[in-house]
């Protein structure tokens, strides 16, 4: 069964305990084009439900900068607590409890890449990023460089607009964009790791021109036509410790 919209709101209800890092996260531009659920099934563990919306499920792409990336009572570090970051992702929930399913996540940054890779098991890739930005307009390219993933490249150009109304419960932009958890595998055990921050703010935001091999590194087909575009950001994130399940 599907997640209400009960257990969608009760997701973003900051976790008990002790968070173990911070972030904060800007000029995030999420793409997503909607594919066949049974395309994803087998990408996913099997204790993993596809997440969809209506009967439809999406796959997504969302370039982004985070800074002030550090663990709790710790001050960020020069060069290392700021960087920029793609992923390819989809939705999943167990338990009534919605989040993402990351297909890959490639960042700029050797240390932020060894550290989510070692201490959250996730499948982070180095990668050549530029980004540079005049006035409301982003240029971001990307270009993976790590042996131990498929090459995999994305280069895109957004202009944001007015301020929009954070997403409303029910619909299609909150079941994209109002995400507070991640599972991840390891082996044969799967985890759950919780994040919270405020509800995303929005803007709108023109697409310009763009291309991108980064679903089909994750071994998923081409999606077919353009995307659906929001824009959200900045928030600062709280990230809670990885949870066995």
């Amino acid at each position: 069964m599907l997640p209400s919209v009960d257990d969608r709101l009760a997701a973003r209800v900051r976790p008990e305990g002790s968070p173990v890092m911070h972030q904060s996260w800007g000029d995030l531009l999420f793409l997503h084009w909607q594919v066949g659920a049974e395309a994803l099934r087998r990408h996913i563990p099997a204790r993993l439900e596809v997440d969809t919306y209506e009967g439809r499920a999406f796959v997504g792409v969302t370039p982004f900068t985070l800074w002030d990336v550090r663990p709790v009572f710790t001050p960020p570090i020069p060069f290392l607590s700021e960087f920029h970051e793609i992923n390819v992702r989809t939705y999943v929930h167990l338990d009534g409890v919605p989040g993402v399913w990351f297909f890959s996540l490639d960042a700029n940054s050797t240390a932020a890449v060894l550290g989510a890779r070692t201490l959250f098991h996730l499948p982070y890739f180095n990668a050549r990023i530029e980004r540079e930005r005049a006035g409301e307009t982003t240029r971001y390219h990307s270009s993976r460089d790590d042996s131990a993933g498929r090459a995999a490249e994305f280069e895109a150009t957004w202009t944001t607009g007015a301020e929009q109304p954070v997403a409303e419960p029910g619909t299609l932009d909150f079941f994209l964009v109002e995400r507070y958890c991640l599972y991840t595998a390891d082996d044969e055990k799967l985890y759950r790791v919780r994040i919270n921050h405020r509800p995303w703010p929005l803007r709108d935001v023109r697409l310009g021109p763009h291309r991108s091999g980064m679903v089909e590194a994750a071994g998923l087909a081409r999606p077919a036509g353009e995307p659906l575009t929001h824009h959200g950001g900045p928030v600062d994130v709280e990230v809670w410790p990885l949870e066995e399940i």
